[in-house]
């Protein structure tokens, strides 16, 4: 590399940039943990409303989150390239496009949220399908804020400055556990409390984002022109990267709601052993999470940048970092299981269910997530969206969702069986992304 050229990412700037992903991942997997573990203490009928609802939660935070992957990019490569002004008006239209589509979300699910559950989980047992109704209902009202935060946080994070998403991400989860403590144990508003702190946690999460994006980010600020009037080939460069991956996202997540679906279909016991499985293992990939994040900004700036060795170096060193980060994390998971468990005060049959569920998913998180999650990421940031879509989207419907039905019923291994299926799944990405990765084509892609 020319020695006038400065160092995009030094070791003391990728740790700047990754220490607070990781601490807003966990802070954000922690929102549901917290609402699921302070819900408990109203039965497990409550809990499993909630992970119902979770499920489909998840599917409108991935996409808004895939949209806001589009943004990140194309604005970290401006960034790479020194076009401060593109760079600027990137991010207005970023914050455009995430608002419009998170209202539309909101509009529709306000108007047929009792019809979408029905329709997703079919006959599940009453005070279940009430709890899921209330907080349904209640944080479908929150998808704007999440759509203003998401983009805002992309627009930070493709800086190079994650530290500002963190705050709001950890002022978020005060609110929400304060608010869960006052509604849920103080006036003893179960379920509905949960929604209502949750909402209003996502709403103050997103005015601090936006607050900070005007007053602490003169660069990329909002403004009249860049955010409130559409530029269609800017919309387009942004799509061409965030709606791949939209699609890749929202099929993943549809998919796991006809699991989910099926799921519920085995029993109460199943349903909460799959929803608290869930919610602990996402916390023990989260060190995967953040690395996945940062792959992003890391490689988005460096394809703009133009040098294809540092292109290759810094894959290499974040596909390295997010295997070890895994590797850490789960064996932790092992560790503390017993005492993870016990916090969500279940019932025999449902807690022998959960820790079979988690043993098995962190022996395999060890081996085949990074590959499966982190280095699609590398190949999505350097232009490969469309191929990383098609890949994904195949091996769910596939793999996971094809053994998931067979070993479920066929074998009649019910919730276990899903999760081998799940297993499968990974295994199948993971081959294929890393010897994409590993053949290094990627890194020639032209940034766009």
């Amino acid at each position: 590399m020319s020695e006038t050229r400065p160092v995009l990412f030094d070791r003391n700037k990728l740790i700047r940039l990754m220490l607070p992903i990781l601490g807003e991942q966990f802070l954000a997997i922690s929102l549901g943990l917290f609402d699921s573990v302070m819900v408990a203490s109203c039965g497990e009928a409550a809990v499993s409303g909630v992970s119902l609802v979770d499920a489909i939660s998840i599917l409108i935070i991935q996409v808004l989150s895939a949209l806001a992957t589009g943004g990140a990019v194309i604005i970290s490569r401006y960034i790479g390239q020194d076009h401060k002004g593109h760079a600027k008006r990137a991010a207005g239209q970023l914050m455009f496009v995430l608002l419009t589509s998170s209202l539309a979300l909101m509009v529709i699910i306000l108007f047929s949220y009792r019809f979408l559950l029905v329709l997703i989980f079919g006959q599940i047992e009453k005070d279940v399908m009430e709890c899921a109704v209330t907080y349904f209902f209640i944080s479908a009202l929150s998808y704007p804020a999440l759509g203003a935060y998401n983009a805002g946080a992309a627009v930070f994070r493709s800086q190079g400055n994650s530290r500002i998403s963190l705050f709001a991400s950890l002022v978020m989860n005060v609110c929400n556990l304060v608010g869960n403590a006052i509604l849920i144990y103080g006036l003893g508003m179960g379920v509905t409390g949960a929604a209502v702190a949750t909402t209003a946690s996502r709403f103050i999460a997103a005015i601090a984002v936006l607050w900070f994006l005007q007053t602490r980010n003169p660069v990329l600020s909002l403004t009249v022109k860049t955010f409130l009037i559409p530029e269609p080939k800017m919309i387009k460069r942004i799509l061409s990267i965030g709606l791949p991956s939209g699609v890749e996202n929202g099929m993943f997540q549809v998919g796991k709601l006809m699991l989910a679906s099926m799921i519920s279909g085995f029993g109460t016991v199943a349903i909460t052993a799959n929803a608290v499985a869930g919610n602990v293992a996402g916390f023990f990939n989260v060190p995967g999470s953040a690395v996945c994040q940062g792959m992003l900004v890391v490689i988005g700036q460096a394809t703009g940048y133009g040098d294809k060795k540092e292109t290759l170096r810094y894959g290499r060193i974040l596909h390295l970092t997010g295997l070890v980060a895994l590797v850490i994390s789960h064996a932790l998971n092992l560790i503390f299981l017993g005492p993870i468990i016990s916090l969500y005060q279940l019932s025999e049959a449902t807690a022998f269910e959960t820790k079979r569920l988690l043993i098995s998913c962190a022996v395999c998180s060890m081996i085949f997530w990074a590959e499966s999650f982190c280095t699609p990421n590398i190949l999505r940031a350097a232009g490969r969206a469309k191929f990383t879509m098609v890949v994904s989207t195949f091996s769910m419907w596939v793999f996971r969702i094809g053994s998931a039905v067979i070993l479920a019923k066929s074998f009649h291994l019910g919730v276990f069986g899903v999760w081998i299926g799940m297993y499968i799944d990974w295994v199948f990405r993971a081959a294929v992304f890393f010897s994409a990765y590993k053949k290094g084509r990627w890194a020639r892609i032209a940034p766009g």
